[in-house]
């Protein structure tokens, strides 16, 4: 097999699609963070004392993933901080594509900063897609869970992803195209840890991906078309909750990048955050 370096460039790029949210929400790209949102004055209430850290997913970045949800959350009186994490050869737009390990250290450097500028003892987590996956590894090897009062992933994905079946085409390219896996390691880091079995999700899996001390909430779509299966974003370990958006609105359907701009997973997100917010049901049809 013969594969070109604009097939290969071709390659990289389909994959980094397949993931990202970016598409979601292209007329937003370059909208400007505001609505209280990355306010380095903010300083928590006592009725939410934790600063949330939004954490966006795969070849995405801050402004496209959180436009929707960070300013509802900061409306409800929450400090609210974001970063655009592991970037790399797509430019400082698209992030989530270095390896998950170290994306999970620069996530723990933000955490201090937001510590540091608001005095707060700990934050909580919420994250889309890679934002679930990544933190989790974060919590877990890194320190975080003594930082960390509430964690929550939607489009969770702690698994890993068949991509409806093209991870066996991408692992078939890898294993016949020579320097191909060298690219997209180098390109795509978190790519591969994706691609199930990998020493990464290993790690994550074993003995379990939650650890004690935070809150876990995990929030999956039946119609979630990017991490195949569903499934693959339930913990279904004890101490954590998984909720399945169409359990709690069967008129929802939500694919993956869509929850991004979901009413209903801002509700499900305010109540992990705080029981005593009551999410309502709203229709929501964009099942992409």
């Amino acid at each position: 097999m013969r594969v070109t370096n604009g097939g290969v460039k071709r390659v990289l790029t389909a994959v980094v699609a397949a993931l990202t949210l970016g598409a979601a929400a292209p007329a937003v790209a370059d909208a400007a963070t505001g609505g209280g949102w990355n306010d380095w004055s903010c300083a928590p209430s006592a009725a939410h004392p934790e600063p949330v850290v939004l954490v966006h997913g795969l070849g995405a970045n801050d402004s496209v993933n959180w436009f929707f949800h960070a300013p509802k959350l900061a409306a409800r009186g929450y400090c609210v901080f974001s970063l655009t994490y592991g970037t790399g050869v797509f430019g400082p737009g698209v992030g989530g594509l270095a390896s998950m390990r170290d994306s999970a250290a620069e996530l723990g450097r933000f955490v201090e900063r937001v510590r540091s500028e608001t005095g707060a003892a700990k934050v909580d987590l919420v994250g889309h897609s890679e934002g679930s996956t990544m933190p989790a590894y974060y919590l877990k090897f890194l320190g975080g869970a003594a930082k960390v009062e509430h964690f929550v992933g939607f489009g969770a994905n702690y698994r890993g992803t068949t991509l409806g079946g093209l991870d066996a085409l991408a692992k078939a390219l890898l294993a016949t195209v020579p320097g191909l896996g060298s690219i997209l390691t180098t390109a795509c880091g978190a790519c591969t840890e994706y691609l199930a079995p990998s020493a990464f999700l290993d790690d994550l899996a074993r003995g379990g991906v939650h650890v004690p001390g935070p809150t876990y909430t995990s929030i999956v779509s039946r119609y979630d078309e990017v991490v195949t299966p569903y499934t693959s974003g339930v913990l279904g370990e004890p101490g954590t909750t998984d909720i399945v958006l169409q359990d709690f609105c069967a008129s929802d359907y939500s694919g993956h990048l869509s929850q991004a701009i979901d009413p209903n997973v801002t509700g499900l997100i305010l109540h992990a955050l705080d029981a005593s917010y009551q999410p309502t049901c709203t229709p929501f049809a964009l099942p992409l």
